[in-house]
């Protein structure tokens, strides 16, 4: 008997041995049997197709190199990683129930057929065609729980916002009524406005991942004034930095000055965190004809392999000792996406033992 013709009058018993080993899963030891089947069978209806359409070996090539026929609409093997998404499994479970389909698949056939000479073709065809559901469910599997993940920090970032900004409002009035000492109130005030900074990055965090861009406020603005306004409030962050600025040539231009500042205030912050602890900050504005260059240079050093790493989210540096590591490792990824949502870019480089981030930003 063929494979795919085993596969067809079979289907019943492969399923039950497929659901046996999906109980063993927690996340769905509560679901029924049919829940469970999900979309197996049609999985193995379109394996069993796959089985009896003619395939050459440059075709056949192609596939083990991932490089399939696309076939219109959504298969049966994606919508199976798509719900086992939902249902809360981790992708090892989802590739072991594949294991447990090709493992029972090949020993019922083995122990129901003798070999014939077209059992290695069928076996190395089988074998293909699993290798290609795996990848299709896996695919979607983990674009579904990467949607999940973005639209998870979206709403903690906006819920936690309310609550914030009731207790900024409370410290306002405590300090304006003398309810509490002023000291304890100012307090109060830095730590909210240090969380609402980090609630900020990860909400723009969210919005660049799920594709709805930054938005910015383009206005005529002085980078060299802005710039320089933000090193003062910086200083007054890090009372304990060294922060020297700079500003050399024409900086004005249409930019949003607010997202700007930001971008400096986070490669500043990294400066502090990141580099030798003691070291000399400097900032520069350099301005010319085409644009502005917005650049925060520090004693540290950093591997050039490395350097590209650091603009990735959620990624963090080593910290320097004694500075505390609850910042979420988003200031590059939030500085590159200012900078690119104006045209231009940031980029790193480390020579000397001096680590620099320039903002690079097109006059336009």
């Amino acid at each position: 008997m063929r494979l795919a013709t085993f596969l067809e009058t079979a289907r019943d018993q492969i399923l039950e041995e497929v659901v046996a080993f999906a109980k063993t899963i927690p996340a769905l030891q509560n679901c029924d049997d049919k829940a469970l089947r999900n979309h197996l069978p049609n999985v193995l209806e379109a394996i069993s197709a796959d089985l009896r359409t003619p395939q050459t070996r440059t075709e056949s090539i192609d596939k083990s190199h991932g490089n399939a026929p696309v076939q219109p609409g959504q298969s049966s093997a994606q919508t199976h990683g798509l719900m086992r998404a939902q249902s809360g499994i981790d992708i090892e479970q989802l590739v072991a129930e594949f294991r447990a389909m090709r493992s029972s698949v090949l020993r019922l056939w083995s122990e129901s057929h003798s070999v014939e000479p077209t059992t290695i073709e069928d076996i190395t065809r089988f074998n293909e065609a699993i290798d290609q559901a795996v990848a299709e469910s896996v695919q979607f599997y983990a674009q579904e729980r990467e949607r999940w993940r973005e639209i998870f920090l979206g709403v903690l970032g906006h819920d936690l916002c309310g609550p914030l900004n009731a207790i900024s409002l409370t410290a306002d009035v405590m300090i304006k009524q003398g309810i509490a000492p002023a000291q304890q109130t100012a307090m109060l005030g830095r730590q909210v406005s240090r969380m609402k900074t980090l609630l900020d990055s990860l909400l723009e965090y969210s919005r660049s991942s799920l594709g709805a861009g930054m938005a910015l406020h383009l206005a005529q603005t002085d980078l060299a004034a802005a710039c320089s306004e933000e090193v003062q409030l910086q200083l007054a962050a890090f009372p304990d930095a060294k922060i020297a600025f700079h500003a050399h040539g024409p900086a004005e231009g249409a930019y949003d000055a607010s997202r700007v500042r930001e971008a400096l205030g986070n490669l500043v912050s990294n400066a502090v965190r990141h580099g030798d602890v003691g070291g000399n900050i400097t900032v520069r504005v350099e301005g010319t004809a085409n644009g502005v260059a917005v650049s925060v240079e520090n004693p540290g050093e950093l591997a050039p392999e490395s350097m590209e790493q650091l603009f990735e989210p959620l990624h963090r540096g080593q910290s320097g000792p004694g500075l505390d590591r609850t910042n979420l490792g988003l200031g590059l990824f939030i500085a590159r996406q200012i900078a690119r949502a104006h045209g231009g870019d940031v980029v790193g480089r480390c020579d000397h033992h001096q680590v620099t981030f320039t903002l690079k930003l097109p006059k336009k």
